[in-house]
């Protein structure tokens, strides 16, 4: 395991030395990459005059370092292995350093590497130090100007950030191209992209009336897959002009799409480069799912234009300043693109299930970490999606209004800076004259909160007072916690469905519809008065807070919220409530009784089928059982086994009771019009879908054979799969699997679906097959995409055969975490998460997944990437 010692945040110190300009020349080849970089270099005069300077590098050979035009001797410099230091450094000066790379054996994919014999890098968080030696920390900001040499027939295509100003041609085939960035930015915003790539062009019109080139790069033959991508970006740059008066800044936005990619995408300055998965895509080849999703990836990296590059983070324990911030505004994009109702269910749903269970777990951080051992493992569902919720909570005190006020003085003070998550609280306080004081809790305090609830109706008086209380169960490093600033939507609803008028005690006038509470206290009474009728309270509504509710709610009045609340997120919470309730009853029933959902539970399904009001899209949501890794978070000493046998037949309960209004619905939308990716087209899918899913679960031939037919005449990629997933769980199921692997084997992002597929499926001998797979010639352990639609996805998603009681789930999960981590690892740490959980796990697996983490964690050579992972979930 490296040495390398945990990095604290009360422990930041500016930087002794500053750059203001990087020259950087890079003389390009697949195996010797040699890299001349100039610096030009100034003591920062707020830090004590004696200190070094100290660059970072790592898989570095040195060739020459130069100050001032002279070449400095060994004896006047030091260097190890992850740094060059030189004591006697000048007050100010020029430092020039050639070192030599090899690409092609980068197989981290960090800092410059070769996929598909093209060059790329990706230097978030710490890569940049694999190209060259340098201050590679996010407070140190600098011009950039990037000159790249190249064969002209192996690298035709050189891209770097900023604006393209000079080229042109050297002997035996060479070429160069010169790019120079006007922005100052810090090394983990800097790109490169060189290969033989072809080009989707486009213009986005500002509403300054500036004309911005769009460019989308990929390989050739993938060209006709691109044209979401480039609609995606055109939509991002009017959204942020209108909703925040935010316009592009350079002459071209530049998006590379690469197959081996570490994470979804990188919004380096001016050029973007992505994972394939979030740019390649039509109906034949990308589901709805997919289109949604580079919509939103598209969004996150430009918007992060602006919040993160022209204000980046002072130092790496302010990610979520950056993460959050974007996850946020992408998160809105795609609520005012399509539904918002559905789309913050989506977001709600994909929180609760992994983010609340890494608050709950050995990796627990506050959206602002106090340490870290690899910064690379703090890209978490915490400081992403929390962070996301703790800016929403800004939004839902100040106002829309509010909010815009708070980010234009944010802007106004910080542009071109690195700063931290307190600069933009206090921007946010500052514009709106509200003391958030308390609100930086949510930045320092890990866990979620639980919110409980009780209400008492007067009929006297007519009152209805509700009395809220909070807590916060201890995490590593933090047994108290003191009381959050919660903002708890509400309202009351009358026993016809309707909002009820609101007026706490001592207001003059009531108000309509939903009521934001503020919850500073361990415990705060409200009493509404004028309330004529016992009232069923709507709670949290719109999701207000990332808190974990506790109220009483009978299963009447959980039908009754499903079919009348006013907030559309609050029906499907009533749903998924009920659904939960339900379940984890069964689950905790003795094992010989039957497992049956009672006549309410199906009736209030029955009833959502034949509401044909609803948006299908919300109610194919309200229609899905939990998923099990979320009911798994609600239980202690679970047996995987009997959870999946519980939730599995419910819902075959549910397709044999409600088979014919399950058909009825599902027939009707089955229409054969020709695919269309929109609004109403997709939800349409959604709930057809989701009823064929619950019919699979039926063993009739005539079943198979709607699946089959959907199958073979879908034209789209979503109904073509919905069948074949289905299929999958099914006996017979073979002769469509070997079919869609022979049209698509060609094509990598379809054939990660297809490996998915079958690591998810529920039929016995699904490890055996995973373990094939893994020799099959679409397969790769170097491509994370591979690894992560293959191995994480038995390893995480497919929870009843991942815990297979004779633990060959751990020990094949242990045996590819140590692999992986010798190759890649950034990767082998987050598939190590699939181990977080383990202490929630019945006695005799929780032994088994216990041996498997210490066996990876006594793995000579283990990197501090896994090490960290590993060591705190055995901690915990």
């Amino acid at each position: 395991m490296s040495s390398r010692q945990a990095i604290r945040r009360l422990d930041y110190t500016p930087p002794s030395y500053l750059i203001d300009r990087v020259d950087l020349t890079f003389d390009l080849d697949d195996t010797h990459t040699k890299v001349t970089s100039r610096l030009i270099i100034r003591r920062n005069k707020d830090v004590a005059a004696d200190a070094p300077l100290i660059l970072h590098g790592e898989e570095l050979q040195l060739d020459s370092v130069k100050l001032d035009g002279v070449l400095l001797s060994p004896e006047a410099y030091c260097v190890d292995d992850q740094t060059l230091t030189i004591a006697n450094m000048p007050e100010d000066g020029i430092l020039e350093i050639v070192t030599q790379i090899n690409p092609s054996t980068n197989t981290s994919l960090m800092g410059l590497f070769e996929s598909s014999g093209n060059l790329f890098t990706q230097c978030e968080a710490e890569g940049f130090r694999k190209i060259t030696y340098y201050l590679d920390r996010p407070d140190v900001m600098a011009k950039f100007t990037t000159t790249m040499i190249a064969d002209k027939t192996k690298y035709p295509v050189l891209l770097s950030n900023g604006n393209r100003v000079g080229e042109g041609q050297l002997d035996k085939n060479r070429h160069w191209v010169k790019w120079v960035d006007p922005f100052k930015k810090p090394s983990y915003l800097f790109a490169l992209v060189a290969g033989r790539l072809v080009v989707l062009s486009g213009t986005h019109q500002t509403q300054s009336g500036r004309t911005i080139n769009i460019e989308i790069y990929v390989e050739a033959g993938n060209l006709d897959k691109c044209h979401h991508a480039l609609a995606a970006a055109q939509k991002s740059m009017a959204w942020d002009e209108e909703r925040y008066g935010l316009e592009y800044d350079l002459d071209t936005y530049m998006i590379v799409a690469v197959s081996d990619f570490n994470m979804g995408a990188m919004e380096n300055k001016g050029l973007n480069i992505f994972n394939t998965k979030y740019v390649l895509a039509k109906p034949e080849t990308a589901t709805d799912a997919d289109f949604d999703a580079i919509d939103a990836i598209v969004a996150h990296e430009y918007f992060h234009n602006w919040t993160g590059n022209r204000v980046t983070c002072r130092d790496w324990f302010q990610l979520s300043l950056k993460e959050g911030l974007t996850v946020y505004r992408d998160q809105e994009f795609s609520s005012d693109l399509g539904s918002r109702a559905v789309q913050r269910i989506s977001n709600v749903r994909t929180l609760r299930t992994s983010q609340f269970a890494e608050d709950a777990g050995p990796q627990a951080h506050p959206i602002r970490p106090d340490e870290y051992l690899e910064i690379n493992n703090f890209y978490t569902m915490t400081v992403y999606e929390k962070g996301s919720e703790v800016v929403r909570m800004y939004e839902t005190l100040l106002g829309r209004d509010g909010f815009r006020k708070g980010m234009d003085l944010y802007f106004k003070r910080h542009d071109g800076q690195a700063v931290t998550c307190d600069d933009f609280r206090a921007a946010m306080a500052d514009a709106n004259h509200a003391d958030l004081t308390q609100f930086e809790r949510w930045y320092s305090q890990a866990g979620t909160p639980r919110v409980s609830a009780q209400g008492v109706y007067n009929a006297d008086a007519q009152t209805y007072t509700l009395t809220l209380s909070q807590s916060c169960p201890p995490t590593p490093g933090q047994e108290i916690k003191l009381p959050f600033h919660i903002p708890v939507a509400m309202g009351l609803i009358d026993r016809r469905g309707q909002d009820l008028p609101l007026q706490l005690q001592g207001e003059a006038q009531a108000s309509a519809g939903t009521r934001v509470l503020q919850l500073r206290e361990a415990s705060q009474t409200f009493t509404f008065i004028n309330v004529p009728c016992p009232p069923v309270p709507s709670l949290l509504r719109d999701f207000s807070a990332p808190v974990i509710l506790d109220y009483a709610y009978s299963d009447d009045d959980l039908v009754f919220l499903m079919a009348h609340d006013s907030d559309a997120f609050s029906r499907w919470e009533a749903a998924n409530t009920f659904a939960c309730s339900l379940i984890k009853r069964l689950y905790a029933q003795a094992p010989e009784q039957a497992i049956t959902a009672p006549e309410q539970f199906i009736a209030a399904y029955r009833q959502l089928l034949g509401n044909d009001k609803l948006d299908p899209a919300l109610l194919a949501l309200m229609l899905q059982l939990p998923a099990e890794s979320y009911l798994l978070e609600q239980l202690d000493d679970v047996d995987p086994s009997r959870l999946a046998l519980v939730c599995n037949s419910i819902k075959q309960q549910i397709a044999r009771e409600l088979r014919q209004e399950l058909l009825a619905v599902y027939q009707k939308l089955n229409d054969g019009k020709p695919y269309h990716y929109g609004g109403e087209q997709v939800a349409r899918r959604d709930l057809k879908n989701v009823c064929l899913d619950f019919l699979a679960e039926l063993d009739e031939a005539m079943i198979g054979s709607l699946l089959a037919d959907q199958y073979r005449k879908a034209d789209n990629m979503t109904d073509r799969l919905a069948a074949l997933r289905a299929l999958v769980n099914r006996d017979g199921g073979e002769a469509q699997l070997a079919d869609f692997a022979s049209q698509w084997k060609d094509d990598a992002l379809v054939m990660d679906k297809w490996f998915m597929l079958q690591a998810t499926s529920r039929r016995k001998g699904v490890l055996n097959r995973v373990q094939s797979l893994l020799a099959h010639p679409a397969f790769s352990i170097k491509n994370p995409n591979k690894v992560r639609s293959l191995i994480t996805s038995f390893c995480v998603l497919n929870l009843q055969h991942f815990h297979a009681a004779d633990g060959y789930g751990y020990a094949f999960a242990s045996e590819k975490i140590i692999e992986l981590d010798a190759i890649n690892p950034q990767i082998a740490a987050r598939l190590a998460s699939c181990f977080n959980r383990w202490k929630k796990i019945e006695p005799v697996r929780r032994e088994l997944m216990k041996q498997e983490l210490e066996r990876i964690r006594d793995h000579q050579g283990l990197s501090s990437d896994t090490f960290e992972i590993v060591s705190k979930s055995l901690g915990a």
